[in-house]
């Protein structure tokens, strides 16, 4: 039978960290492939290495630190990761999704969710931004739902509604944002599969009939599990390589890698203005 995480897991987690940070987050971000630079806007950053932290999963992947970072981000207390975990790591759903719920326990209410994504729109370039409206969840829809086992009671009901997994006031002022500071800013559906092979030529053209405008390999299971507990979320994607419908290019992780930082500057831009929203909360 299978095992899954428990309160205790998540507990001893959150209990960890916070013994060793001055105030609570109010705020969380997760920062995908190449995005990690990010965490060096926190000012007075109390930094966590991920293997230090009790039951938390250790990224074995290249561009991502491993390391959570604690600190004031554009004057409001910030938990950040740099990097997260994946499936295809070998890690279970409920273990690649642990560090949302251990963010539930220590009361963070709102969530910023990045990745670096392949376009299937055709309009998308390399260097682009889009603002996540909704999500396929194709893993989750194989089998693998970060909420399969039993119901964790303490954070939500057993059949959570997912009608509005990004939040719309976040997604009004994300608008706002890039229009003042005159980022283009696409807005789209974001698709996860399992990985860690990227997609091929069919496998994209399937993904733009059914009706995805980026694919990735994260965000969608953490976004599960926040709605689960009713956090606020924000879903951005930094499109790091055009689509391939055709076949006649090759995706490697080293571009991936290099597009991000052309989309960190960006990113800070339209993360700083939402964020700044939450400063009066």
């Amino acid at each position: 039978m299978d095992s899954f995480i428990t309160i205790r897991e998540i507990d001893s987690a959150a209990n960890f960290i916070t013994r060793q940070i001055v105030e609570k987050p109010v705020v969380a971000l997760v920062l995908g492939s190449g995005l990690g630079g990010l965490a060096e806007a926190v000012n007075d950053a109390r930094i966590i290495p991920f293997n230090q932290i009790p039951e938390w999963p250790v990224s074995t992947i290249q561009g991502h630190s491993g390391r959570l970072v604690f600190g004031r981000l554009f004057g409001v207390p910030a938990m950040v990761m740099q990097g997260r975990v994946h499936y295809y790591e070998g890690y279970s759903m409920d273990r690649v999704t642990f560090p949302i719920r251990v963010m539930q326990r220590m009361g963070v209410r709102n969530l910023v969710l990045t990745n670096a994504a392949g376009a299937i729109n055709p309009d998308y370039v390399p260097g682009d931004v889009m603002l996540l409206t909704d999500h396929l969840n194709l893993i989750g829809m194989a089998g693998q739902n970060p909420l399969r086992g039993p119901n964790l009671n303490e954070f939500g009901e057993r059949f959570p509604d997912m009608s509005q997994p990004y939040d719309s006031l976040f997604i009004a002022a994300a608008r706002q944002v890039a229009q003042k500071h005159h980022i283009k800013l696409h807005e789209g559906v974001y698709v996860c599969l399992a990985g860690p092979s990227f997609e091929s030529p069919a496998d994209l053209r399937f993904l733009k009939i059914i009706g995805a405008d980026a694919v990735g390999m994260s965000t969608v299971p953490e976004n599960i599990v926040a709605r689960h507990a009713k956090m606020r979320v924000l879903g951005l994607s930094g499109i790091s390589n055009k689509a391939n419908l055709d076949g006649s290019t090759v995706t490697t992780h080293e571009e991936v890698l290099e597009a991000g930082k052309v989309i960190v500057p960006k990113l800070t831009t339209i993360i700083r203005g939402v964020i700044e929203t939450l400063a009066g909360e």
